[in-house]
């Protein structure tokens, strides 16, 4: 199987790992630069090319698209779905769960558990916001990632000031979130990692100093964690909500049970290394067992 991974860090461990486990199963994996193909579009040919040569006879991709690409990188993966070629992630998933207050949406029309969130463009709504929240109160950037563009404010001072700010210096229009503070759970979350329709592994991070977020890049720290029934059951629903088969599913336990905090769907690999598991191996089966089958399926059907 011929298999393209569109990754901007062909270097960093998440793609090196990919690339390895496909490797060794027999497949020809080839890490794509995706910000580096550009696109020929006409009625009949939806080509991409890649350093001056277009690419073809690939079975499947497998999206590593960065936040800050999201746009471009969907454009190239949409670009494959045009020619029919089999996505782990498609353009339009990947997408929705770059948008925080997107997925909050998603999530809560499929009944998934999660803190309760208000969304506000007008800075006149602040007191209200507050009353309705409470306090401390989390505020976020609806596009913010590894726990950037979030703050925890424990004062209806505190607050109004983050608030204030953020109207004032978000110049592009992002959405700003208010999140439920769930004390119980502050400076620890839980990562599951679902592959298809299964949790193939889970780790709880844990601050290692006062900061609220628990995100590795923020310093936290992860140790491998056994997760409830309830909580697969949860992570799994989540992902399958948001059209993502490949998910790192974020999640708390609260006193009313986990709750889901975000769904990312290019999650990294950092859990490997603390759990032990093969999360790789995984990706590549799933992509085996599903790739194969759509591709039988159409040959059939031509």
């Amino acid at each position: 199987m011929k298999i393209a991974i569109l990754s901007n860090g062909n270097a960093n461990y998440s793609t090196k790992r990919l690339v390895e486990e496909a490797e060794k199963r027999g497949h020809q994996a080839k890490v794509i630069k995706y910000k580096n193909c550009y696109l020929s579009l006409d009625e009949k040919h939806p080509n991409i090319y890649y350093r001056g040569k277009k690419l073809t006879g690939y079975d499947a991709i497998l999206p590593r698209i960065s936040n800050g690409m999201t746009r471009y990188g969907c454009a190239i993966v949409r670009q494959f779905e045009m020619q029919g070629v089999w996505t782990s992630s498609s353009s339009i998933a990947i997408t929705r769960a770059r948008d925080k207050l997107r997925s909050a949406q998603i999530l809560t029309k499929a009944g998934v558990d999660t803190p309760k969130t208000l969304v506000s463009r007008n800075s006149a709504d602040i007191d209200d916001l507050i009353d309705q929240i409470g306090l401390p109160v989390i505020i976020k950037l609806a596009t913010g990632t590894h726990g950037n563009g979030v703050v925890l404010a424990d004062t209806r001072k505190a607050a109004k000031s983050a608030l204030q700010a953020f109207y004032l210096y978000n110049e592009d229009g992002t959405n700003i979130l208010l999140q439920e503070y769930i004390q119980e759970s502050a400076g620890t979350d839980i990562r599951a990692f679902v592959v298809g329709s299964r949790v193939v592994a889970s780790m709880k991070r844990q601050s290692l100093n006062d900061d609220f977020r628990s995100n590795l890049h923020k310093g936290g720290e992860g140790t491998s964690i056994k997760l409830t029934d309830e909580e697969k059951k949860l992570a799994i629903s989540a992902a399958k909500a948001m059209g993502l088969h490949i998910a790192g599913v974020d999640m708390m336990r609260s006193n009313r049970g986990p709750l889901i905090l975000e769904v990312n769907a290019s999650p990294g690999f950092g859990i490997e290394k603390v759990t032990g598991r093969n999360v790789a191996e995984k990706i590549i089966e799933y992509i085996e067992h599903n790739a194969t089958r759509k591709n039988a399926k159409d040959k059939v059907g031509a």
